[in-house]
């Protein structure tokens, strides 16, 4: 067993001495509204946005961004569970901003194995073989953090599925500060009518 595996089992254990009630929880979010955002480690979207457990539904991924993925998670949170609010909120300094589609397909061509970064950009190892699936997926990546806000944003508020009465507010967060910094024109494209 490796340690990483031994640290969960030992925080799991001291979370599940002091849990309490929490097996009562309802299962729609008290708060009722969602969160879709970035799966980066140094986001923590319970303390940014004043979260406990059964508060709200986080959404993660890569970037934060309107997958169809997200959109059927937002759209089962609306309509199973209850939210009547959605946050986008994507972040500063994201390890998305640092490649392309392109260059993601092209490392998966040289191999599976994890790659590296400097200065002048992402390399592979080249061992071991790898795949040229990567170069028909659209990653997401992003070269403009606000307009792949009002992107999310847009491309949510324009599913078919969405509610037009659900406000869908668009922000960044600020990996320095920790504040979220409003995206107004995303806002404007996901208010509610």
């Amino acid at each position: 067993m490796s340690n990483v595996v031994k640290d969960v089992l030992a925080a799991n254990a001291e979370y599940v001495a002091d849990f309490g009630k929490k097996g009562e929880l309802p299962m729609p979010p008290a708060k009722q509204f969602a969160i879709l955002t970035c799966m980066d480690a140094r986001l923590d979207p319970a303390k940014y946005a004043g979260l406990s457990e059964g508060d709200a539904h986080v959404i993660r991924n890569a970037g934060g961004r309107a997958s169809d993925d997200a959109i059927r998670s937002l759209v089962i949170s609306y309509k199973l569970l209850g939210t009547k609010e959605w946050f986008v909120i994507h972040h500063t300094d994201c390890g998305m901003e640092t490649f392309t589609s392109e260059t993601m397909g092209e490392l998966l061509a040289g191999s599976l194995q994890t790659s590296s970064v400097d200065a002048s950009g992402w390399h592979d190892s080249n061992v071991g073989g790898g795949t040229t699936d990567g170069k028909y997926i659209n990653w997401l990546t992003i070269s403009d953090l606000g307009k792949s806000v009002v992107e999310d944003v847009e491309r949510i508020r324009n599913n078919s599925m969405v509610p037009s009465d659900i406000p869908i507010y668009g922000y960044v967060y600020d990996c320095k500060t920790g504040n979220l910094v409003e995206v107004p024109e995303a806002t404007a494209i996901g208010k509610a009518s």
